[in-house]
């Protein structure tokens, strides 16, 4: 019952609950767990909103009403329990360059037309689409843009004035670090250092939110020793900084972009913020589509009263989780406790140096650029779509940028799914053939490739070509075929070996697609299966072409070059010893294989082969007794299994030795059928197991070898070894039977047979 709770609980992890799941918890029920967070995550809150709002070029209390909006409205009606919302440093970058294109009244009305556009996706159920978007993209604009906010706050921190893009913060540096306003610098890296420090002090030090502390702190210095340095100014309280939207004079086109970059950048932000604090907690997963419709609601308000665009932001959520927040009304109460101070002690804000922002904003900028994500996008091959994005964002702008990347990235999974790797491999001693190894998609982009490795050929020789292919198109196969026919004249042969999921022969006729890998634990067909091997041209049969006799030497190198790898971290632990858990009694017939229709790897089963997988009662056979005695005294296996077949050969010669016309093929292969008799006498006297296979279609000589499978469990039972054990329980008796044609095994009991597939028909 637990895997069965489990199970349903993992269906889904980002679906909203059914109609019948049971009701959530009241808004009072965790306030123990949520008001403490809540004040916590105010306390993060509250220096990040003014130092984004700061670094945006927007008024100071744009920041707080963002951050009051994004926690009640989001809060309330998105689809993350403990996601905290509100301005974040990602779009600090796209609100700048907003204000100083159309001003900041336009700048609201972008942001609550870019909520409805959220509202809209959310609506259009399309949340899940929204995380189509390379991560590593993603990780590069969040460093681009805290390259950005960097490069923009050091003018800030040296007591100057940013300039309108990175180009020009970056130009303007030297001069900056030359008129550097000394109180500004040293109150900016006073933050930065406390900031840097507070990781590594006591864990009761650390419960306060070290933004606050270093912002408190350094100010309270500052009014000291730097009175005169620029500090934070607005006039009036938060409600006197409600701004109403106003539409753009002209520029509609430049409009909808913003619309639009605002919308999506906040989308993903807020998306991949909820992924990432699900990650963080065991508690209800996100529903993407309502999280979005959060957002946008909030969004909307946001900029119809003068707030800067909203997102989910993991610091904040993060820091809620930790704080033990247990549901969304943490969220909602850090919106009310943003409000209340803005409302009633906004007074303290404008003690604030900007330069004390300016640091605080260096830090955050730094942590928006991973160490870690450069290296995985080195590990993965992202590397390049990582440095284009950073600096396309950079020295662009956002939105040019993320659509570069994005291209870039859509470009390099094109490359890697659709490019075929395709190398000629020289003989390495006389006497072998060339190879062509193909691995990947075979179509049309991989045929100048194609061309070119297979002219390198010497003319003459004999070639094998490895086919490991996902997708094969019939322009391809056209190619391969073409070149095999003008290959042949020249004298050299040409084999086809298919080891992937494709089969070569239906490119022909039929449209391609991409196949399913299969988990099939035979060598690659074309080993065993020797008509295909090798494709003959239509003028090769007509002369009376015939494929080249199999080898067992070229079936081992074939091993060696595919598969020897790939087997010997199976066998390591075997070096020494084995401990099969099965001794698996079978025909010698070379159809049947123990280890194909078990599943079944090197070790799992000592196998005893025989004509007509018999055994005896006694110790008659010495093959036979010693085998049983090596497998239960020694080896202690905890099963036996008797194994027959269909259209079994010893089956059919005890069959026609009944009818007086048994094969003439010896003493000894006469005297042998003996162990198999008495099943064809208890076929005759009707068997339980007989009947049963006749009732459900099978030969009579199918019957007999269910029949002698059931005999030969008796004679298990009888014997001097197995006997004891099987009466004890410390060996299990099974018996099966392979059904050749249909590839099914059927169970084989002494009061009849099972079905082991039920989706076989009864034939």
């Amino acid at each position: 019952m637990p895997n069965i709770q489990k199970t349903a609980a993992a269906k889904d992890a980002h679906s909203p609950p059914g109609p019948n799941a049971k009701s959530k918890p009241s808004f009072l029920s965790n306030l123990g767990a949520d008001l403490p967070a809540s004040l916590v995550v105010f306390l993060v809150a509250l220096p990040l909103s003014l130092g984004i709002a700061a670094a945006s070029g927007a008024p100071v209390m744009a920041g707080l009403i963002a951050a009051a909006v994004g926690g009640i409205v989001a809060g309330a009606l998105g689809g993350s329990v403990l996601q905290v919302s509100g301005p974040a440093a990602g779009l600090t970058v796209v609100v700048a360059g907003l204000v100083d294109e159309f001003g900041w009244q336009v700048t609201c009305a972008i942001t609550a037309a870019a909520g409805v556009v959220q509202l809209l996706l959310g609506l259009s159920r399309v949340g899940r689409a929204a995380l189509a978007v390379s991560p590593v993209v993603v990780k590069a604009m969040l460093a681009g843009i805290g390259i950005t906010i960097i490069l923009q706050q050091l003018h800030v921190l040296l007591g100057g004035q940013a300039a309108g893009s990175a180009v020009e913060n970056l130009a303007a540096l030297p001069a900056a670090i030359t008129n550097v306003e000394l109180h500004s610098a040293l109150l900016g890296l006073s933050v930065v250092g406390i900031l840097v420090a507070w990781k590594y002090l006591p864990a009761a030090a650390r419960k306060i939110p070290g933004p606050l502390a270093a912002v408190v702190l350094v100010t309270a210095v500052s009014v000291t020793v730097a009175p005169a340095v620029p500090r934070i100014s607005f006039s009036g309280s938060i409600f006197d900084a409600i701004a109403l939207p106003s539409l753009p004079d002209g520029k509609w086109r430049a409009a909808a972009m913003a619309v639009i970059t605002v919308a999506l950048i906040a989308s993903i932000e807020s998306l991949l913020s909820a992924v990432a604090v699900d990650k963080m907690h065991t508690g209800s997963r996100t529903n993407l589509n309502r999280e979005l419709i959060g957002q946008g609601s909030a969004n909307m308000v946001s900029g119809m009263i003068g707030g800067l665009p909203v997102t989910g932001v993991i610091v904040r959520s993060a820091t809620n989780v930790e704080a033990g927040a247990a549901s969304r009304a943490s969220a909602i109460l850090h919106g009310f406790w943003v409000l209340v101070f803005s409302a009633l002690i906004a007074g303290l804000i404008q003690l604030i140096p900007l330069s004390v922002l300016a640091g605080l904003l260096l830090v955050i900028g730094a942590k928006l650029i991973k160490v870690a994500d450069i290296k995985t996008s080195l590990r993965t091959g992202d590397l390049l779509v990582y440095a284009v994005t950073l600096v396309c964002v950079v020295f662009l702008n956002l939105l040019e940028g993320v659509i570069i990347g994005l291209a870039l990235a859509a470009l390099s999974v094109l490359w890697r799914v659709l490019r075929a790797r395709i190398q000629a491999h020289t003989p390495v001693s006389e006497g072998l053939p060339w190879r062509i190894t193909v691995e990947g998609s075979c179509s049309f982009f991989a045929l100048p490739r194609l061309n070119r490795v297979l002219h390198s050929v010497p003319e003459g020789k004999d070639v094998v070509v490895e086919l490991n292919a996902d997708y094969l198109d019939h322009a391809f196969r056209e190619a391969l075929v073409a070149w095999q026919s003008q290959h042949h004249t020249t004298g050299g042969t040409v084999t086809i070996e298919e080891h992937g999921t494709t089969v070569f022969r239906d490119a022909a006729d039929n449209t391609p697609q991409r196949q399913e890998p299969r988990e099939f634990p035979l060598p690659p067909r074309t080993s065993w299966q020797p008509s295909p091997s090798v494709v003959h041209t239509p003028e090769e049969d007509d002369a009376g072409g015939q494929p080249p006799p199999r080898s067992i030497l070229l079936g081992i190198d074939k091993y060696h070059r595919r598969h020897a790898e790939k087997v010997r971290p199976l066998v390591q632990d075997l070096t020494d010893g084995q401990n099969p858990d099965t001794l698996f009694v079978a025909c010698v017939d070379s159809r049947v294989n123990p280890n194909l229709i078990t599943s079944s790897g090197p070790g799992d089963l000592l196998t005893l082969r025989n004509i007509g997988n018999v055994v005896c009662s006694d110790d008659h056979d010495a093959s036979i007794d010693s085998t049983l005695s090596f497998a239960v005294k020694a080896l202690s296996v905890d099963s036996v299994v008797v194994c027959g077949h269909s259209n079994c050969g010893a089956m059919k010669a005890v069959l026609a030795d009944a009818e007086g016309a048994a094969p003439s093929l010896g003493t000894g292969f006469h005297t042998w059928l003996d162990h198999a008799r008495p099943s064809h006498l208890a076929l005759t006297e009707g068997h339980p197991v007989a009947l049963a296979a006749a009732a459900e279609g099978y030969s009579r000589l199918d019957q007999l070898s269910m029949v002698n499978v059931a005999v030969q469990l008796e004679k298990l039972a009888e014997h001097p070894v197995t006997g004891p054990a099987l009466a004890s329980g410390d060996v299990q008796a099974t018996g099966l039977f392979y059904d050749i044609c249909t590839a099914r095994v059927v169970l084989v009991t002494p009061e009849g047979i099972e079905q082991l597939d039920p989706s076989m028909a009864v034939r």
